[in-house]
Order: C-alpha cells, then structure tokens, then sequence
C-alpha cells in the first residue's frame, strides 16, 4: 500500500481505542504494517480487523505496559513479525485523578510505571533495532497537563511533564544514529469513556466553544494527523520537540480567558 508511511513498521501501545485507534487506523491508511496493543484483546481483534478489511496491514499483541518484560515481548513480536522497527508510539496510560492528600503511594506507583516508566522501556527497547534500520522516530504522547498543571491532578501532570523532557533526552542522545523523539501533548480530546459524560454534560461541549480559541473539543483523528506529520519524513528535520495539539488552549493568557468566559457568562446566563 502507497503512502506517508508505506512499508513502515509501527507500534503504538494503547492503541485498542481512543487516540491510540486513531493513529493505528490512520498510519495503516498510510502504508503502514502496525502492530495494535493493548490489555483488551477483544477490542484488539476489532481493530486489526477493521484495518485489515480496509485493505491495510496489522497484528495485535496482548501487552500490559505496566510489566517491562512484556513491553520488551511487543517489541520483539514487531521486529519479528515485520523485520524491523520504524515508530514507536508510547500512548498507553492509566491512573486515578486525585490531589496528593488523596492518593495512595500505589496509585503513584501504577501511574508513573504506565505513563513514564513504560515510554522509557519502549525507548530502550525500540532504538536498537531502529539504529539497525538507519533511523526511527518515537513519539510519546504527553498532555497539555504536562506545560500547565490542572486541580486534582497530580500523578497525570507530573508524568506527562517527565515525558515531555524525556523526549528532549532521548532525542539529544539518539539523533546523530537517526533516531528522532517528539511529544504531542493534546488537550481534551472526547474519546469512547467520555463520550458518556459527554452526553451526561453537554455543557462541557459548550464550554469547550468558548474556552479554546479554535471553537471546538478535539478528537482522536485530530492528534492521529500529528503523530502522523511526526512519523513521517517531513518532519524530519524536527526532533526534542513538544508539539501542542489543543485548539489554541494553551497560547492564551489567564486573564484574557477569564474575560473571554465572563463574557459568555453576562451574554447567555451560564454555559
């Protein structure tokens, strides 16, 4: 199959909904043989076989990225199965939402080992095999939590905040073998476990209208084109960078925002 990504081996971890989905459907439209993960091996299956009816190439494998041996067991599974590595998406998360006060020492844990210890695993186990294909680009999927912190949020922010300059680490000491490392740190993007909460609370959608400058919530497909942009050779001249996917959310000003929503609020009597 033709494309930005043809011949290309890629795997994205947290890829059986969500922006994970997204990018695993998008880069396979590209050309690209990817291998779908994740812990839900029916969801799995759904996605390897819609990418395989719309004519594409992928595999799934069973990955659980909090368990280091079985990050190193995904990678091998591609190169073996694809003879090679070219992307490496580290997308996968999991925790609760809570404040300091709040969490528990093993929520801390969890979090850090899915959200920051797995990106550093999948790195060392990816680049090798990149440098033996002459290059590769990973791409770590981060958050604007990760520049701004939000209330009640602390393991998330601090994490997504460490992969962010883990992304400038790796890409300062990688990039003269041909590997490039980039983050995309997406605002709030409506996926299928929010999509509820959505219909719940459509002021959240009103909200968004208001609040990002763009006009709108974003959507997986709106951060699979920048993973997209990112894995393939035009942006190869990019590396170490944190590339804002969020509407415009994160170039305001408070103050201006504060206007920008007491505005809303004298005009329509709430959201």
């Amino acid at each position: 199959m033709a494309g930005r990504l043809a011949n290309k081996v890629a795997v994205i971890t947290g890829s059986t909904s969500g922006i994970g989905r997204a990018t695993a459907e998008l880069f396979a439209r590209e050309g690209a043989h990817v291998v779908v993960s994740g812990r839900r091996e029916e969801l799995g299956a759904q996605v390897v076989e819609g990418i395989r009816q719309a004519g594409g190439s992928a595999s799934y494998f069973r990955a659980d990225v909090a368990d280091g041996a079985q990050i190193r067991a995904l990678i091998e599974f591609a190169v073996e199965t694809y003879g090679g590595l070219d992307i490496l998406m580290n997308n996968a998360f999991s925790g609760p939402r809570r404040n300091i006060l709040e969490l528990t020492e093993e929520e801390w844990d969890v979090s850090m080992n899915v959200g920051l210890k797995a990106a550093f695993l999948g790195c060392k186990y990816a680049i090798p095999h990149m440098i033996a294909r002459g290059g590769g680009s990973i791409i770590n999927t981060s958050s604007v939590h990760g520049v701004l912190a939000a209330r009640n949020y602390s393991p998330y922010d601090a994490l997504k905040a460490g992969l962010i300059n883990l992304t400038r680490q790796v890409a300062v000491d990688y990039g003269h073998q041909g590997i490039r490392v980039n983050a995309i740190c997406p605002g709030a993007i409506v996926v299928e476990r929010s999509q509820e909460h959505i219909r719940q609370h459509p002021e959240r959608l009103r909200r968004a209208q208001v609040i990002y400058p763009v006009g709108r919530i974003g959507y997986p497909i709106d951060v699979a084109y920048a993973a997209l942009f990112l894995a393939s050779d035009e942006s190869s001249f990019i590396t170490g960078h944190a590339l804002m996917v969020d509407g415009g959310l994160t170039v305001q000003l408070q103050d201006s925002l504060a206007e920008v929503v007491a505005q809303h609020l004298m005009e329509h009597s709430g959201w």
